[in-house]
């Protein structure tokens, strides 16, 4: 399946709890998103499945409507992504086995790995992924337990290094589109630079703005 990792939107249930998850995956998919991963680590699988089932009808009915089809992502859970429907899955290094994934969900899945180094890098199975998360670029509130920011330089070596397609996440808003751009990744992987904002619609719409707006990667 094609995908644009450009805007990369990953859910946080308690930066939408006033908007709630479903109306600002809607509004930020309506303002340029083009792709969404659904992440809640304390959600029963239940509420994980029918909340994923809703997103997937949402975004089919948003593709019908512009021609544009914006994948769902589910974090970690392999079972959940499977009985939703989605489109693929998103692990880190201690989350379902990438082979796992792989396996259960098919060769027509997207299937994504997050990357904190280059000894990580190394060790990842990049024949079986679509794309890596690489970062954090910038400490990050939405992830208490995340490693070592590694900045855009390190950003760019981790970039240069992988043959795959590779989004930068952790800290990453709008006006670093123009240097994730450079360091030669596809897009920004963000939380908070949507979830929670006054107008997801509008956030993303900037978001998608100043990616298209910066020179690409030399």
């Amino acid at each position: 399946m094609e995908f644009d990792l450009s805007v990369y939107l990953v859910t946080d249930t308690d930066l939408c709890s006033e908007a709630g998850v479903e109306h600002t995956v809607e509004e930020a998919v309506a303002g340029g998103a083009t792709i969404v991963q659904l992440r809640d680590k304390l959600a029963s699988d239940e509420a994980m499945i029918e909340l994923a089932r809703r997103l997937k009808d949402a975004l089919d009915d948003h593709a019908e409507l512009t021609g544009r089809y914006v994948p769902l992502i589910i974090n970690d859970r392999l079972n959940v992504a499977l009985e939703s429907g989605a489109d693929g899955l998103h692990v880190g290094q201690s989350d379902t086995a990438v082979r796992d994934a792989r396996e259960a969900m098919g060769e027509e899945a997207i299937i994504g790995l997050s990357i904190h180094n280059a000894e990580q890098l190394t060790k990842a199975p990049l024949e079986l992924l679509d794309y890596v998360g690489f970062g954090p670029v910038f400490a990050t509130q939405s992830k208490a337990d995340h490693s070592a920011p590694i900045g855009f330089e390190g950003l760019a070596a981790l970039v240069e290094a992988c043959p795959m397609p590779g989004v930068a996440i952790g800290g990453v808003k709008a006006e670093h589109a123009e240097a994730v751009k450079q360091s030669g990744a596809r897009g920004m992987a963000v939380v908070s630079a949507i979830c929670g904002q006054p107008s997801p619609r509008e956030a993303a719409q900037a978001l998608a703005q100043r990616w298209q707006a910066a020179p690409k990667a030399p």
